[in-house]
């Protein structure tokens, strides 16, 4: 305690620290309340920054949405990140339809190593926001370090093994003699920035987390606008092609990988990712591996519906409808956009609730993510049907490959409004540690029904069109039944208690 008669010359100090009372002049007492009023100024400081980020105030909805807009926008920019390339590949004239077949082809070792990424960085995010909910910033702390030491090791694994057997790994992903020039020579160089990617991909969530979103943004739009600044200039003026998109890549991966990790470690993050907590406990690993399996898995089943896609479009239709594929995936990574900025938003805010005992607000935060994505993902299918043409003219000028590309996607987004009940479903069984549940309807849509109605469909005489057909088939049995069982269990209980 200080007490400061400012009435009179003379004032009377009791410092902390000390134990004893003593008289100071003004002059050398002002040096203490100057530093009484920097530390007040730090604690209000920091209680504001703390209510800033407590998800336990004001409607649940306007919560999601301030997290879910900048991430929506974050998002976009990622969503440019990674179709910018297919863009100007797919208009480079001479070879360009083959060049995109190429891209295509390596779809399924990136995603592969997006699953790793999930696994080791998405999944430790519902712990994150739980252990902060709980108060338990020390707890949250390790459990960021330990993500980040998971991403790191993976990243080299990953980087070393993919590079090595990349040629017969494309050949067993669906290459061609003539497209495998393509993809070895975009892969070879993309494989150099897997740290950066996983760093930048893996790490971005607990910035959200802290309640961040517009620095989460910026980890994604610094990369972006770089990537798209770079790749006209590597492809086009240093005529390098396939291998200058590559290239250009990686080195805004590089500068996202940075932001990321430079903000964490700084004095800003809540939570700060400390040298003394990146290090890999066994217990905290379990916990992550438990809840990012669910995310693991999706990515994987993805990896392997696109190598069975590939493979049998390739056996049917040969590499143009690989590349068909190519643009059918890029069209659908637009439209799903802005749910999946919505799901992000919801996730911090209902894991956060969740562990504050808040179970209405999680309960309301489900609603709004149901709602929001059947209304706009019925507005996009709407667009697809419409407007098939100019979707496909969007990543590709090839006249061979536009009636059947639009005759594809017709086929390909129907039923399009059952993904937001597959997510919302989903995106409850993470944030609330139900890896069970969120693990198998991982595992339903991609690997139980795509995978095998992908090889099947095509045999019973529906030729091609039978690959694209399978999509909208797991959309409407996966999403209904991953929604109708989230409300019998999880929303069920929530609603019990109160």
């Amino acid at each position: 305690m200080k007490i400061y008669d400012i009435s009179q010359e003379v004032f009377s100090c009791e410092v902390r620290n000390n134990s004893k009372s003593r008289n100071c002049k003004q002059g050398s007492c002002q040096t203490y309340f100057d530093e009484d009023k920097r530390l007040e100024g730090e604690k209000v400081t920091e209680k504001t920054k703390t209510q800033k980020t407590d998800f336990s105030k004001g409607p649940v909805w306007k919560c999601i949405v301030a997290q879910a807009v900048p991430l929506t926008i974050a998002q976009l920019v990622q969503l440019l990140y990674n179709v910018v390339d297919r863009i100007y590949i797919g208009h480079m004239g001479d070879g360009g339809s083959l060049a995109l077949t190429g891209i295509g082809l390596t779809f399924p070792l990136v995603t592969l190593i997006m699953a790793f990424t999930a696994l080791f960085g998405v999944g430790g995010v519902p712990l994150f926001s739980m252990e902060r909910g709980a108060g338990d910033e020390e707890k949250a702390g390790k459990i960021l370090g330990n993500s980040f030491a998971l991403l790191m090791l993976s990243a080299m694994v990953l980087m070393f093994v993919c590079f090595v057997f990349r040629r017969p790994i494309l050949f067993a992903f669906g290459a061609s003699e003539e497209s495998y020039f393509y993809a070895d020579a975009y892969l070879k160089i993309y494989l150099f920035g897997t740290f950066f990617s996983m760093t930048t991909t893996g790490l971005n969530g607990y910035i959200n987390a802290q309640g961040f979103p517009k620095i989460g943004m910026l980890s994604t739009i610094i990369g972006a606008v770089s990537n798209i600044i770079l790749d006209p200039i590597f492809i086009f003026v240093f005529r390098m092609g396939i291998s200058g998109a590559a290239l250009a890549t990686i080195i805004s991966q590089g500068i996202s990988a940075v932001w990321v990790v430079r903000f964490l470690t700084g004095k800003k993050a809540i939570v700060p990712l400390k040298m003394k907590n990146v290090r890999i406990n066994k217990a905290i690993t379990k916990d992550i591996f438990r809840l990012g399996m669910s995310n693991f898995i999706m990515q994987g089943t993805n990896c392997l519906v696109q190598v069975v896609c590939n493979s049998t479009l390739q056996s049917y239709g040969g590499d143009v409808y690989v590349g068909i594929m190519t643009v059918a995936n890029s069209v659908r990574e637009i439209f799903m956009l802005p749910v999946s900025g919505i799901i992000s938003g919801a996730q911090p805010v209902i894991s956060f609730n969740y562990g504050a005992k808040a179970y209405s607000r999680v309960k309301d935060g489900i609603r709004f993510n149901t709602l929001i994505g059947c209304v706009y993902t019925m507005f996009a299918w709407l667009l697809v049907i419409i407007f098939p043409a100019f979707w496909f003219r969007v990543f590709s000028d090839d006249v061979q490959m536009l009636e059947p590309g639009i005759m594809a996607l017709k086929i390909y987004f129907f039923g399009f409004v059952f993904m937001a009940l597959q997510f919302a479903g989903q995106s409850t069984f993470q944030a609330l540690g139900d890896a069970k549940h969120a693990i198998f309807f991982s595992l339903l849509r991609k690997a139980i029904i795509v995978a095998p109605l992908t090889v099947l469909l095509p045999m019973w005489g529906f030729g091609v069109n039978g690959v694209f057909l399978a999509e909208p088939i797991s959309n409407i049995i996966g999403g209904t039944a991953s929604y109708v069982t989230m409300r019998l269990t999880i929303y069920k209980e929530l609603e019990r208690m109160g």
